[in-house]
């Protein structure tokens, strides 16, 4: 394995993973407000998991989310 290689495609899949979920998360609290589900005060809890194919990986990602 070439560990240079490995790092920076590391690294480039997690910024995507950053970019893509922090839109993604943005639209649907944005959505939420906007239809009343949420009134914007709220405590979100969150949960991520990292999985990859082919390999005995199952990690779960828990936090929160504050909106104010």
């Amino acid at each position: 394995m070439n560990e240079d290689v490995f790092n920076m495609e590391l690294r480039k899949f997690l910024k995507k993973v950053g970019v893509t979920s922090q839109r993604e998360i943005e639209q649907a609290v944005r959505t939420a407000i906007d239809g009343g589900q949420l009134k914007g005060d709220e405590t979100l809890k969150v949960k991520a998991t990292l999985t990859i194919e082919g390999l005995p990986l199952a990690h779960d990602i828990d936090g929160e989310i504050s909106l104010s």
